[in-house]
Protein backbone atom coordinates (compact mmCIF):
# COMPACT_ATOMS: atom_id res chain seq x y z
CA UNK A 1 0.00 0.00 0.00
CA UNK A 2 0.86 3.77 -0.57
CA UNK A 3 0.60 6.57 1.32
CA UNK A 4 -0.86 9.69 0.23
CA UNK A 5 1.41 12.27 0.12
CA UNK A 6 -1.18 15.08 0.75
CA UNK A 7 -3.18 13.34 4.10
CA UNK A 8 -0.91 10.75 4.47
CA UNK A 9 -3.68 7.75 4.02
CA UNK A 10 -2.58 4.61 3.33
CA UNK A 11 -4.48 3.16 0.97
CA UNK A 12 -4.35 0.31 -1.94
CA UNK A 13 -5.75 2.09 -4.60
CA UNK A 14 -3.57 5.43 -4.69
CA UNK A 15 -2.53 6.57 -8.04
CA UNK A 16 0.40 9.31 -9.22
CA UNK A 17 0.63 12.65 -10.61
CA UNK A 18 3.62 13.97 -12.75
CA UNK A 19 4.07 17.50 -13.00
CA UNK A 20 6.86 19.39 -14.03
CA UNK A 21 9.21 16.28 -13.05
CA UNK A 22 7.83 16.21 -10.00
CA UNK A 23 5.41 12.93 -9.09
CA UNK A 24 3.01 12.79 -6.68
CA UNK A 25 0.94 10.17 -5.03
CA UNK A 26 -2.29 10.24 -3.69
CA UNK A 27 -5.42 8.67 -2.34
CA UNK A 28 -8.29 10.78 -3.88
CA UNK A 29 -8.47 13.64 -6.60
CA UNK A 30 -9.58 15.86 -3.63
CA UNK A 31 -6.28 15.34 -2.02
CA UNK A 32 -4.92 16.25 -5.21
CA UNK A 33 -6.75 18.77 -6.38
CA UNK A 34 -5.64 20.52 -2.90
CA UNK A 35 -2.00 20.36 -3.02
CA UNK A 36 -1.12 20.17 -6.85
CA UNK A 37 -4.00 22.49 -8.69
CA UNK A 38 -2.96 26.57 -8.92
CA UNK A 39 -4.80 28.79 -6.71
CA UNK A 40 -6.37 32.04 -7.88
CA UNK A 41 -3.62 34.86 -7.79
CA UNK A 42 -6.92 37.21 -6.32
CA UNK A 43 -9.52 34.97 -4.71
CA UNK A 44 -6.81 31.89 -4.20
CA UNK A 45 -9.95 29.34 -4.68
CA UNK A 46 -8.63 26.43 -6.70
CA UNK A 47 -8.69 26.25 -10.23
CA UNK A 48 -9.47 22.89 -11.88
CA UNK A 49 -9.58 24.09 -15.51
CA UNK A 50 -7.50 26.81 -17.72
CA UNK A 51 -8.56 29.64 -15.86
CA UNK A 52 -7.27 32.73 -17.27
CA UNK A 53 -3.66 34.30 -17.06
CA UNK A 54 -2.67 37.95 -16.62
CA UNK A 55 0.80 38.99 -16.32
CA UNK A 56 2.60 36.79 -13.80
CA UNK A 57 -0.64 35.64 -12.35
CA UNK A 58 -3.23 33.14 -13.07
CA UNK A 59 -7.19 33.43 -12.16
CA UNK A 60 -10.09 31.12 -11.55
CA UNK A 61 -12.32 33.75 -13.57
CA UNK A 62 -12.45 36.99 -16.06
CA UNK A 63 -14.09 38.94 -12.96
CA UNK A 64 -10.72 38.01 -10.47
CA UNK A 65 -8.52 38.54 -13.21
CA UNK A 66 -10.20 42.52 -13.72
CA UNK A 67 -10.35 42.83 -9.79
CA UNK A 68 -6.60 42.36 -10.13
CA UNK A 69 -6.15 45.19 -12.74
CA UNK A 70 -6.41 42.69 -16.20
CA UNK A 71 -9.53 44.64 -17.83
CA UNK A 72 -8.95 43.31 -20.85
CA UNK A 73 -9.67 39.89 -19.79
CA UNK A 74 -13.52 38.90 -20.38
CA UNK A 75 -14.89 35.82 -20.31
CA UNK A 76 -16.89 35.73 -23.66
CA UNK A 77 -16.41 37.47 -26.66
CA UNK A 78 -19.06 39.81 -27.99
CA UNK A 79 -19.21 38.22 -31.38
CA UNK A 80 -17.21 36.02 -33.78
CA UNK A 81 -15.03 37.01 -36.02
CA UNK A 82 -15.27 36.50 -39.51
CA UNK A 83 -14.59 33.12 -41.02
CA UNK A 84 -12.95 33.31 -44.81
CA UNK A 85 -14.11 30.90 -47.02
CA UNK A 86 -10.96 28.17 -47.72
CA UNK A 87 -9.32 28.57 -50.83
CA UNK A 88 -11.30 25.68 -52.13
CA UNK A 89 -14.65 27.29 -52.25
CA UNK A 90 -13.31 30.73 -52.92
CA UNK A 91 -15.57 32.05 -56.13
CA UNK A 92 -13.36 31.56 -59.34
CA UNK A 93 -12.68 34.66 -61.44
Amino acid sequence: MATCDMCGNEYDKTFTVTRSGETRTFDSFECAIHMMAPACSHCGCRILGHGVEGGEGIYCCANCAREAGYHELVDRAKEAPAKEAPASEAPAG
